[in-house]
């Protein structure tokens, strides 16, 4: 029986995706003046405005409006509305607990360079060869039939669909023995569109949990990563699992693997710390996956964010977590 993947990529100027780079704009703002601020950011936008709110505890006061212009455009309206961390909340991470409970889950197979599913790197990769050409909003898609390309899609904006076709063509020729007939191509297949990022539709911080992940096919323990500083588990905790994962495929030189850790508001140990190895399940050992811990480990303390929220959160060799 035929085995059947897909998965899907967004433009950096897709709206969700530029709520995501606002938020971690606003905290690399804050990080570059303060490496221990506490900051929880989120956007919303669309229409002409964009509404940032958020908790955010630091030494030093940031701008958020012409953060939120460099990466939108000038000629939008911009509300804040930022407070004080909870004095409940950050009680506990005082301390050197967690900010928050949660799971997450780390990943690493060997089907590709990045140690990632071959749809989800094909996906993003021609996402960015076809950005570069048309820089706007933008969507890609692979399915793969057997782990070969079966169809693909790419709707972008101001692209025609007949160069968007000979340029998804010219790629495919870059990554495939199969000739485009053979390969279901969807291009624009609503139309041509010319009206896209927040002039049609509304983002919103963290909606790409998927993309941001590692593709539909791999489970994911659910917190958002953008905006939030390194003491939020759901951020630092699923980085040092994803670092457990790469470590442990090579090791063992194993085909799959999963890394499960959680966490308990407050409180500095995980409650789980398991690895899963090609099937096989162990306590991970020889990491030191306190929520300071991790942050000392990956020197996470600094504004290395914004980058994050463009192309996905793992795969990319200048990420600390992946090296």
């Amino acid at each position: 029986m035929s085995k059947f993947r897909t998965a899907e990529s967004v433009s950096p100027k897709h709206p969700d995706k530029l709520c995501d780079q606002i938020s971690d704009a606003v905290l690399d703002a804050y990080l570059k003046k303060d490496p221990n601020a506490r900051v929880a950011v989120e956007a919303v936008g669309g229409h002409g405005k964009v509404f940032v709110v958020g908790e955010v505890t630091a030494k030093h006061k940031v701008r958020v409006e012409p953060i939120v212009k460099r990466i939108v455009g000038k000629d939008v309206e911009v509300e804040v509305r930022i407070v004080h961390q909870s004095p409940e909340i950050s009680q506990g991470v005082d301390t050197g607990g967690a900010g928050d409970q949660g799971i997450m889950v780390g990943y690493a197979c060997n089907e590709t360079p990045e140690y990632l599913p071959l749809e989800t790197v094909l996906s993003r990769q021609l996402n960015k060869v076809l950005y570069k050409k048309w820089p706007y909003d933008g969507k890609t898609q692979i399915t793969l039939q057997d782990n070969v390309i079966q169809s693909v899609v790419a709707s972008f904006q101001n692209a025609k669909h007949d160069e968007l076709f000979r340029a998804v063509e010219a790629w495919l020729k870059k990554v495939t023995t199969k000739k485009a007939k053979d390969v279901r191509l969807h291009i624009n297949p609503a139309g041509d569109w010319h009206i896209g990022g927040f002039d049609a539709d509304t983002g919103l911080t963290g909606r790409k949990l998927v993309v941001d992940n590692y593709g539909p096919h791999i489970p994911i323990g659910g917190g958002a990563f953008s905006g939030k500083d390194p003491s939020k588990v759901d951020r630092s905790g699923a980085y040092i699992a994803r670092k457990i994962a790469v470590d442990y495929l090579k090791k063992h030189k194993a085909k799959e693997v999963f890394v499960e850790l959680a966490y308990a508001i407050g409180y500095a140990q995980p409650l789980e710390a398991t690895v899963t190895i090609d099937g096989k399940q162990q306590v991970i050992t020889g990491y030191d996956l306190t929520p300071n811990g991790i942050i000392k480990t990956l020197k996470l303390k600094r504004p290395i964010y914004e980058a994050t929220a463009r192309y996905g959160h793992y795969g990319h060799t200048d990420f600390p977590w992946e090296k």
